[in-house]
């Protein structure tokens, strides 16, 4: 059935219902077309209603929701440790920063500072994260448009990483591997760590980003689907508070590594006067799908450069403060070996009463791939969150995605949604 749209008032029903749109007089032929979320750019979890004349969109209403799993809610269930397993489906393209992220701002609250080592091994996988995270959308930005190539180019070597996941924790995909105070295990075997990150870094990560780049960045048809599509202005990305990226790319200097500086990024961070480590943060001013694309290839560049500045300068010591604090889970060898150990590790995980919380609030975050991540706490003295609220970069970003869509052609949309990076789980938390 048709409905009419009254051009002073807008629709006269509500757009779920509408199948589609009588002719409005005064500026031609008006369709409502659904994209997504069957649409293979969507990943089966966005939709965007549009509202098209010709092929040109001249509304966009972004929908979300087709993922919604209560993860904010789901805290207040779990304790400070179990909670690692719901956050790392958040960000699910590189899961391991989701873990850093929540225990640093449990940390935080608690006031423990963590070893050394930790922070070492937390900064390395944060970063190994971050590559993790910008090759699966630099290269279903290239699939998107077309590229199947560069996809593969950029997606296989995320292999690797889920390898080296695999190795630290038992688990590839969701590696759960951070534990309050420290890491749920040291390394199995420190030497061949070592050895599967700069085989990483300096061979499959090396080849992959100079075939991706030989294949895209000067390819005409390439260029010319991003070039000058979905601007956002520096003055655009300040008033819709974007971060990461997609900030970066419009000229706003900001990462928390460097603003807010935490593990490795800031100095003095073993507390014997060790510098920060040295990468510098990318910055275009153009503002469109083909800068966010290249801030995130210099992104990944960086990224390997920090790397390589800790991988063969990893602290000796212990993983965890255990020694130091009553709320962190004791090694297996103290649980087995000290009656101190054992007490502690019943306390935490048998009883739950050996979490000693604040009656307090804490707001950290992290510079995760895609912009600022962060976790926002209220505690009320029990063993578990009373609430949490996060902070998601993706919720954020896409929010001005109507704004850089209207005025542009269908085929447009798809560059958008891939330059954004849009992960649907923090939409929908």
């Amino acid at each position: 059935m048709p409905y009419t749209l009254r051009p002073d008032e807008g629709f006269d029903v509500d757009i779920e219902s509408i199948d589609y749109v009588d002719q409005r007089p005064d500026s031609g032929d008006r369709w409502v077309l659904n994209f997504g979320p069957q649409h293979p750019a969507t990943h089966t979890t966005l939709r965007v209603v549009l509202e098209l004349d010709g092929e040109r969109v001249v509304r966009c209403t972004p929908h979300i929701g087709y993922l919604h799993s209560g993860f904010e809610k789901l805290a207040e269930h779990h304790d400070y440790n179990q909670y690692v397993t719901v956050v790392s489906r958040m960000d699910y393209l590189s899961p391991i920063v989701n873990d850093i992220a929540w225990h640093d701002a449990v940390e935080r609250m608690f006031d423990i500072d963590i070893t050394p080592r930790c922070k070492v091994l937390r900064t390395i996988m944060c970063e190994m994260g971050r590559i993790q995270n910008h090759l699966l959308c630099v290269g279903a930005a290239a699939l998107d448009l077309g590229g199947f190539t560069g996809f593969l180019y950029a997606f296989n070597i995320r292999e690797e990483i889920y390898d080296l996941c695999d190795y630290i924790s038992g688990q590839r995909f969701h590696p759960d591997w951070t534990r309050v105070g420290g890491l749920m295990k040291d390394l199995p075997d420190e030497a061949t760590f070592q050895k599967m990150v700069k085989k990483f870094i300096n061979e499959s990560l090396s080849q992959a980003m100079k075939d991706l780049k030989d294949l895209v960045l000067r390819n005409r048809i390439f260029v010319d689907r991003v070039e000058g599509i979905g601007v956002i202005t520096k003055e655009e990305a300040l008033d819709w508070s974007l971060s990461g990226p997609v900030a970066r790319a419009s000229g706003v200097a900001r990462d928390v590594r460097k603003d807010f500086p935490y593990l490795c990024y800031a100095d003095n961070w073993d507390g014997q006067g060790a510098k920060a480590v040295d990468f510098k943060v990318p910055i275009a001013t153009t503002g469109d799908c083909y800068a966010r694309f290249l801030v995130r290839l210099e992104e990944i560049e960086q990224s390997a450069k920090i790397v390589m500045q800790l991988i063969d300068n990893i602290p000796e010591g212990p993983i965890d403060t255990f020694s130091d604090s009553k709320m962190v889970k004791p090694p297996k060898e103290e649980v087995y070996g000290s009656i101190e150990g054992l007490i502690q590790h019943f306390e935490l995980v048998m009883t739950n009463r050996g979490w000693k919380a604040p009656v307090a609030e804490c707001y950290h975050a992290i510079e995760s791939p895609n912009g600022e991540l962060g976790y926002h706490i209220v505690a009320d003295g029990s063993p578990r969150p009373w609430r949490v609220k996060v902070r998601p970069p993706c919720f954020i970003n896409y929010s001005i995605m109507a704004k850089i869509t209207e005025g542009h052609l269908i085929s447009d949309i798809v560059a958008n949604i891939g330059s954004i990076n849009v992960v649907a789980a923090e939409l929908d938390r």
